[in-house]
């Protein structure tokens, strides 16, 4: 389903509700509710269950740091090729010098301006955040949470 409204750099965050408003407060609170209960009844069932809501909430976040680094796998290779196919050859053989957070952010590129914002992020070493605000024209990603 496409989105309506633009993304630019003040509004390309998302968020999933399901994960960030429903999931993540489930396990936390779980988590605490089980702190509570080991302080008021002490004991080796209590303790134990302390180490198994505290493994739920590392497996959430590890699961979904997987799919995340799953994704960026995915964009890196993508605009790898996209960079090879848009940069002149004295800029495609310095593709393999931007970081894994340069490629991420540079997606956002328009193709016109693609090749200024990589020897400008390749000379100044730009951080993500750095290019990204560079970016005059946004190119959407509406796919990644």
């Amino acid at each position: 389903m496409p989105e309506t409204t633009p993304q630019n750099y003040a509004n390309h965050t998302r968020f999933d509700p399901k994960f960030h408003f429903f999931i993540i407060p489930v396990f936390v609170f779980t988590f605490l509710l089980s702190i509570w209960n080991l302080i008021k009844n002490f004991g080796f069932v209590s303790a134990w269950m302390v180490v198994v809501s505290l493994g739920a909430v590392v497996a959430v976040f590890t699961i979904r740091l997987y799919a995340l680094k799953a994704q960026d796998r995915l964009i890196r290779l993508e605009e790898r090729q996209r960079l090879s196919l848009l940069l002149p050859e004295s800029l495609r053989t310095r593709i393999p010098a931007l970081t894994e957070g340069q490629l991420i952010a540079l997606r956002f590129a328009s193709d016109a301006e693609i090749p200024a914002l990589v020897e400008k992020t390749l000379a100044g070493n730009l951080r993500p955040r750095e290019i990204k605000k560079a970016i005059t024209n946004w190119r959407p990603d509406y796919f990644r949470i």
